[in-house]
């Protein structure tokens, strides 16, 4: 990738793409497309052939995708595996039949099965069921990236999915329906601060391990890859290398935001996965360590967060 590369980010509005943008900025690159939602629909096959026909990128970055936390993706099972595998379906393919030499595709720490040695290595998927309250976002997760690899293989692109943990930042989504635990338990508390509340009320147990990666750090472990990537199309996992239980992060998130109340578990609602720690050995080779640590993370994440609603309330 250089320069002048024809360079197309699928879902720069969201978490990953818009932290891929701001990384081609920093490094000089100006020759992007983005297309919003309603410039062009991905559901769409007829339009995705139309807009490759017309742009041929040489480089696409695939961040695209439908995303959830535990009860979106509890509850729209059909929806999670229909929707990602048309996106990533109908991008691929235009993409391969137009010219991309070059593809990246967001994958997702939720292809490993739900028991399986930790920290989890890139060969253990599909070697046990996977954690069902998110099986179907996974299934497609698993085809996109097989895809990915079979057009790599058969010489059509440079093709690489990336398996990211956790993540987090600027871009965050903080619906309670829709979004992911940190960014969930950082609107909790937030709230609870805001409203005077004497008792926050977390999912689960609280024991669950998670690992948390900021996706500035992602973006940088992305193009440190496209720069130097001896795995082929193999799949590379990009983590953090170190996890907490969710007792322990809500108690830093409470901490960062000025929360002096009790926190309630409530144990009849799913923890999901015992634990999801990722082998970044292969990023490592490449040199790859993180330089945002979690609790200045959180620090940045519930500035994020205030400054929405603060943007929110003044309209």
């Amino acid at each position: 990738m250089n320069k002048n590369s024809r360079i197309y980010v699928a879902g720069h509005r969201g978490m990953v793409g818009s932290a891929i943008l701001r990384h081609l900025a920093a490094g000089g690159y100006e020759n992007i497309i983005t297309r919003s939602h309603g410039e062009l629909d991905l559901l769409n096959q007829p339009f995705v052939n139309a807009f490759f026909e017309r742009e041929r990128p040489d480089v696409v970055f695939l961040a695209a995708a439908r995303v959830g936390g535990i009860m979106a993706n509890m509850t729209n099972q059909a929806a999670f595996l229909y929707e990602n595998l048309q996106i990533q379906n109908n991008v691929m393919w235009a993409a391969a039949k137009n010219g991309t030499k070059k593809f990246i595709f967001l994958g997702s720490s939720c292809i490993y099965p739900r028991d399986c040695p930790q920290p989890i290595k890139e060969e253990y998927f599909l070697t046990a069921p996977f954690e069902p309250t998110n099986e179907g976002y996974a299934i497609a997760k698993i085809a996109g990236m097989k895809l990915c690899g079979y057009l790599a293989s058969d010489g059509v692109w440079d093709g690489v999915t990336v398996i990211p943990c956790n993540l987090y930042g600027p871009g965050d989504n903080f619906d309670l329906e829709n979004s992911h635990v940190m960014a969930a338990l950082v609107r909790r508390f937030a709230d609870a601060v805001d409203s005077g509340a004497h008792s926050v009320t977390c999912w689960g147990t609280g024991a669950p391990r998670r690992e948390f990666l900021h996706v500035n750090d992602l973006a940088r472990g992305i193009f440190m890859l496209l720069s130097e990537n001896p795995f082929g199309s193999e799949p590379v996992n990009i983590g953090y290398g170190d996890d907490v239980t969710i007792k322990e992060l809500a108690y830093i998130i409470a901490k960062k935001s000025g929360f002096a109340g009790e926190i309630v578990w409530d144990a009849t609602k799913p923890d999901g996965m015992e634990r999801k720690l990722m082998d970044a050995t292969r990023a490592r080779q490449i040199g790859f360590v993180p330089e945002i640590g979690l609790e200045k993370g959180v620090e940045s994440l519930i500035a994020e967060y205030r400054k929405s609603t603060n943007v929110r309330g003044k309209r």
